[in-house]
């Protein structure tokens, strides 16, 4: 059985805001089941790397939870966050805090093909 969870969020939209709970929630779960969990935060979802701009988002309108509130949770789970270096052509290098590591595409496909990791997408 794997002991891993690979998250990768490469097609969610930080502007359908509905899209972002269930992922950071996956990632909070299981690293609280004691799995090694990272989320990998690349192409449009690697804006919510970006300082600023997870705390304007909601997932459900009128909720006083944050993005990232979500975010921050999963990583006090023990949740790491990494981002893909390309993002940060898009976005910009000011990150969150909770960000660990700049991954590489190469990265990613080594995990990805690792039969101790399970990878989710989003």
């Amino acid at each position: 059985m794997a002991n891993k969870l690979m998250i990768i969020m490469v097609n969610t939209d930080p502007a359908n805001s509905s899209e972002l709970g269930a992922p950071f929630f996956q990632a909070t779960v299981a690293a609280a089941m004691d799995y090694e969990v990272e989320v990998i935060l690349t192409a449009r979802s690697g804006e919510l790397a970006k300082k600023g701009v997870a705390e304007k988002l909601f997932v459900k309108e009128g909720s006083a939870k944050s993005v990232y509130d979500f975010i921050k949770d999963a990583h006090e789970a023990g949740v790491q966050f990494k981002v893909c270096t390309p993002t940060l052509d898009l976005w910009g290098d000011d990150l969150i805090p909770e960000i660990s590591e700049t991954v590489g595409g190469a990265y990613v496909i080594e995990q990805a093909m690792d039969e101790d990791v399970v990878t989710f997408t989003y």
